[in-house]
């Protein structure tokens, strides 16, 4: 062994625990000597053991310098020397170590040496096995994906009276004659919906794997399943407008196959355990009305017109909150040409933000939440409002846009001190709208309305599960064999509160 390139840390302690062993049967051997040597010259007895008695302490502080703790600590310092600050810790190492793996499996894998190579290389004799002892050492490794063509065989039975014939039950299938497994469809769902994997790429990693199947055949597979979790779907949007607080926003979805440029548009509402999606023909006010279903209750939005529109009239039952978060962008475009202004009014928001920090997330965080925004909140949003009313701009200018943007959207800005559920931005929404936007990119839209549709659906699962913390594959496995068996679908957050 190459001590000087060796890096394997469990390698090098075995080394250095063989080493020690071997160190201190040398030593043992060398007192030995020593009191033998002494014995022939005849020595007085009394300098003798004075001789072994030195020569073991002079082994015993090498063996500490060796392998010992590197401390300069001493027996008995506790009683005579007096108390020292404990030492700073160890600053971090720089670099990563290995990573904990608890939730993968562990397979041992034990290497042999050839019958050739079981040969001292000192005496040539044979080389017997060191039971129990291993140079141990880990690597993560990684199975391949595998596809499988089973041939399910369903036996027969019969009484020889000739009056009785049964059959074995057959698996589970999305439909009747399906050629492909419940976990074929989940796996090409999983894939296109939440690690954004178009149809057309699945093909040819699948053909790499040694499938050949094409990408209408995998749009079958999803297609039917969107049937299938259709009834929790919908359930899943009564929930979000069943709650009391939701964040509404809207983002671009193109429909593909027209000529001139798509205007249709994935609207999405969020609970805090939940998120619900529609993608409609366009974002205007009759768009958002099928989205909100006539929705009673506090909306968080950003300044987009239609919600105000949607506030009056029949849809009087919602109150909108604005988002502090779109108010600090527009000040930050104006940061630029305007920076002693831009860092006032920034530092002030920056401390809304400090505030809310204080307080526990939830509903049991409400309490000491009203009184902080009471308290501490208010004295900051009047000192915003006293910035806004006393400072001289250019009419037209990038600090006008957004003091006047702010001004526009000042009933809402302030509606969360009145409420401790409304939250101070609405980036909890734009944070569960990532997997629609980075699926967009890798797939560029749908081919057709019921692409939109099939979309929604997915996009409301894989989401509402990552909200939860539960693996969207194993949910919508779950949620997929409910239906089939003709039950009622447990939703993510159901799920979740049941573990």
């Amino acid at each position: 062994m190459r001590f000087e390139t060796e890096n394997d840390p469990e390698v090098l302690r075995q080394a250095a625990l063989l080493l020690e062993r071997e160190n201190q049967k040398l030593a043992k051997k060398i007192i030995e000597l020593t009191a033998e040597l002494l014995a022939l010259k005849g020595g007085d007895p009394e300098q003798l053991k004075l001789r072994i008695a030195e020569l073991e302490q002079q082994i015993a502080q090498k063996n500490r310098l060796l392998f010992g703790e590197k401390s300069e600590r001493r027996d008995g310092d506790e009683q005579d020397a007096t108390p020292e600050p404990p030492a700073p810790p160890k600053p971090p190492q720089k670099g990563h170590g290995p990573k904990a793996q608890p939730s993968l499996p562990i397979v041992e894998v034990v290497h042999e040496l050839d019958e050739a190579d079981r040969v001292c290389n000192s005496c040539g004799s044979a080389l017997e096995v060191w039971e129990g002892q291993f140079e141990e050492s880990e690597v993560v490794d990684v199975v391949p994906r595998r596809f499988e063509l089973k041939k399910h065989k369903r036996q027969k039975y019969r009484c020889r009276c000739g009056g009785c014939v049964e059959t074995a039950p057959a698996p589970v299938k999305l439909f009747e004659g399906a050629r492909y497994s419940v976990d074929f469809a989940v796996e090409v769902a999983t894939e296109k919906y939440c690690e954004h994997s178009p149809l057309e790429r699945q093909v040819r990693k699948m053909r790499r794997e040694g499938l050949l199947v094409e990408s209408q055949t995998l749009w079958d597979q999803i297609e039917r399943l969107a049937r299938l979790l259709a009834p929790g779907y919908e359930a899943l949007v009564r929930h979000v407008l069943s709650q009391p607080v939701i964040g509404v926003d809207e983002t671009r979805w193109p429909l593909l196959g027209k000529n001139e440029p798509s205007r249709w548009h994935a609207w999405s509402i969020v609970a805090p355990d939940a998120v619900a999606y529609r993608i409609l023909e366009g974002r205007s006010t009759e768009e958002a009305k099928q989205v909100l279903r006539g929705y009673e209750g506090v909306a968080m939005c950003d300044g987009y017109a239609v919600y105000k529109s949607l506030a009056k009239g029949e849809n009087a039952g919602i109150e909108l909150a604005h988002c502090w978060a779109h108010v600090r962008r527009e000040f930050i475009k104006a940061e630029k040409s305007y920076p002693e202004e831009t860092r006032a009014v920034l530092g002030l928001i920056r401390g809304l933000y400090a505030v809310e920090a204080q307080c526990e997330a939830g509903a049991s965080g409400d309490d000491k939440r009203r009184e902080l925004r009471a308290n501490a909140s208010k004295p900051i949003v009047d000192r915003i409002r006293d910035f806004a009313e006393t400072t001289a701009v250019v009419p037209g200018s990038s600090l006008d846009d957004a003091i006047q943007y702010m001004a526009g959207l000042w009933s809402g800005l302030t509606r969360f001190l009145k409420d401790p559920r409304i939250p101070l931005d609405n980036n909890h929404t734009e944070r569960a709208e990532r997997g629609v936007v980075v699926g967009r990119k890798n797939h560029y839209g749908s081919r057709s309305k019921r692409g939109t549709e099939v979309a929604a659906v997915f996009y409301s699962y894989v989401e509402s599960a990552k909200l939860c913390g539960i693996d969207p594959k194993v949910y919508l496995r779950t949620a997929v064999m409910a239906a089939l068996r003709g039950e009622r679908i447990a939703l993510p957050h159901e799920v979740a509160g049941g573990r």
